[in-house]
């Protein structure tokens, strides 16, 4: 026990200068709770409960159902069902055969402070801690998956009690959410591809984001995560849709904007580049021209030779 106290004090005041620096810049980082391992069969019973941590079940051998507030969830095989801080939830095996399962309970802390967060990182909690989601997120994966490959991992590092346990496990439990990040995204998008309507109804969703943002520095992620799909197929969705790419729609919004601006306002020429959205008078000029083969400063005066005429 001593050598083991030794040891992880050791790994402490070793860990590698590269970990060291991207622990200082991270805001909360995931911890293990707790890792295991359990066979169980019809005969074992638990009593509903709810901590303050997420649970991750991953079932590796016959079926059981899991009961989330009030919701019945069967699981089967290479099934994963993660579940919510604060979500009341009992485990019940529903055959005479046994359940082998594998239960990972995790947390987010703060990596200077100690503080525990309810939330988890951003790509993390863009489907899982979204309240839309529900209390569960329930995922069925392939036998051979990265997913279930790394949580196996995590436990196999947990048992291990090698150098640097904990700056492995970290890595892997980081690897891990990226991958469910990544499935949870495709099973959005495929879905979303056989319902037509809804990609018809993401699309305006997008378009009016654009709308109500145009003139603030907005990116194709930021519109493709507001819509929860890819920067790609975001992309080809969106021209499709409008016949027109999102970044070229976002030019187009701006140029139209200004041009209320100079026909109706007094404002500079800089002022109206700034306001709806471009970096530099410059880049407005060229953005401009290119959209209506004049300058701003030609559209205004045309404009306003409009106005006379139609006065006089």
């Amino acid at each position: 026990m001593e050598d083991k106290k030794n040891r992880s004090q050791y790994d402490k005041e070793k860990l590698p200068s590269t970990w060291k620096a991207f622990l200082s810049q991270q805001n909360f980082l995931p911890v293990v709770v707790k890792s295991l391992e359990r066979v169980h069969d019809s005969t074992w019973s638990m009593s509903p409960n709810r901590h303050g941590h997420f649970e991750m079940l991953y079932v590796k051998k016959g079926s059981a159902v899991f009961v989330i507030e009030g919701d019945n969830v069967h699981l089967s095989p290479n099934d994963i069902i993660i579940i919510k801080p604060c979500k009341r939830h009992k485990f019940i095996v529903n055959t005479d055969e046994k359940c082998d399962f594998l239960v990972l309970s995790f947390l987010f802390e703060d990596a200077r402070s100690r503080n525990i967060s309810d939330v988890s990182m951003a790509d993390f909690i863009e489907f899982v801690n979204d309240d839309k989601a529900g209390a569960y997120t329930h995922l069925s994966l392939p036998r051979k998956n990265d997913i279930i490959s790394v949580l196996e991992r995590i436990l196999r590092e947990r048992e291990s009690g090698l150098m640097w346990e904990d700056l492995m496990t970290n890595l892997l439990l980081m690897e891990l959410f990226v991958l469910i990040s990544r499935t949870l995204k495709n099973e959005w998008e495929l879905s979303v591809k056989n319902r037509s309507a809804k990609v018809k109804e993401l699309m305006e969703i997008a378009k009016e984001y654009i709308d109500a943002n145009y003139n603030r520095e907005i990116v194709l992620s930021d519109i493709a995560k507001y819509v929860f799909l890819s920067e790609s197929y975001f992309a080809h969705m969106f021209k499709q849709e409008f016949n027109i790419t999102p970044k070229s729609y976002i030019l187009q919004v701006r140029v139209e904007k200004s041009k209320e601006l100079l026909a109706c306002t007094d404002m500079k020429i800089s002022d109206i580049a700034l306001s709806v959205g471009f970096s530099s008078q410059q880049r407005y000029n060229d953005i401009f021209r290119k959209y209506t083969d004049c300058t701003p400063f030609v559209y205004r005066r045309m404009q306003k030779e409009k106005r006379l005429n139609l006065e006089n």
